[in-house]
């Protein structure tokens, strides 16, 4: 069991600025000098989809540095979001990444943890969370891949608004980071045995102690704050790559 975890999520590669991807790229080779694995929460892509003979180009640099963390020893595990929820054999075959179910229950840094990306939770619209089953069901997968790719993934790209997000103020007032850090507080009151809620999602990073020996996480984003998590029996940290500690 992995006694130093990285947390990072809401990276958006395709579609964040091109300083703060060479950022991540940057990020990933040096993963090792803070834990020995690596847990991404979701929305590592702007858009990710599996067909079953192309990948979307354009990721070769991530993807070649995220299999040489797992050659080089690295657990590496990846929670899909709303963004990146079609991983599937590409990713744990060619690449060797554990793929994770939502929500998933295991260790984080040696503390029993709750994981999920957060999308749909915390009172999201109920629009919002049947078009989030629809597009994770068997049946949404296999009409996507209907559409040619070369079609299919630029809509997905048009209709994402990563871009949008990044243009505004990473300050402003977040309901969703209160809805998804009130969530966490019901997590880890309807199960007493979870020591730590993880989340992504909020795009903004957070560690609290919610209630003696539970916490809250989200490791922030990449498109405004370059945060991550290292999370260890000792200590839930946040850094910010480049700055302080964090490279």
């Amino acid at each position: 069991m992995s006694e130093r975890t990285v947390v990072v999520s809401d990276v958006h590669l395709g579609a964040v600025a091109a300083e703060n991807e060479r950022a991540f790229l940057a990020f990933l080779t040096e993963v090792p000098r803070w834990g020995d694995e690596l847990l991404i929460n979701g929305d590592l892509f702007d858009f990710w989809f599996e067909y079953r003979e192309v990948i979307p180009r354009g990721q070769l640099d991530a993807l070649a540095r995220l299999r040489a963390l797992v050659e080089g020893g690295i657990r590496v595990s990846f929670m899909g979001g709303n963004h990146d929820a079609w991983g599937g054999s590409f990713l744990r075959d060619e690449v060797g990444i554990e793929v994770l179910e939502e929500p998933a229950r295991r260790p984080v840094g040696g503390r029993r943890a709750y994981i999920a990306h957060g999308d749909g939770l915390g009172g999201a619209d109920w629009g919002y969370r049947a078009l989030r089953w629809a597009a994770r069901s068997r049946a949404g997968r296999s009409l996507f891949r209907w559409i040619h790719p070369d079609l299919g993934v630029p809509l997905a790209r048009l209709a994402s608004g990563t871009r949008r997000a990044q243009a505004r103020d990473a300050e402003g007032e977040s309901p969703r980071a209160a809805r998804l850090a009130s969530y966490a507080r019901e997590v880890l009151a309807e199960n007493v045995d979870v020591e730590l809620v993880v989340f992504g999602h909020a795009h903004r990073p957070e560690v609290s102690e919610l209630a003696p020996g539970q916490f809250y996480l989200n490791s922030g984003d990449w498109l405004h704050h370059n945060s991550f998590a290292v999370v260890t029996p000792e200590e839930i940290r946040l850094e910010a790559y480049g700055r302080r500690g964090g490279g």
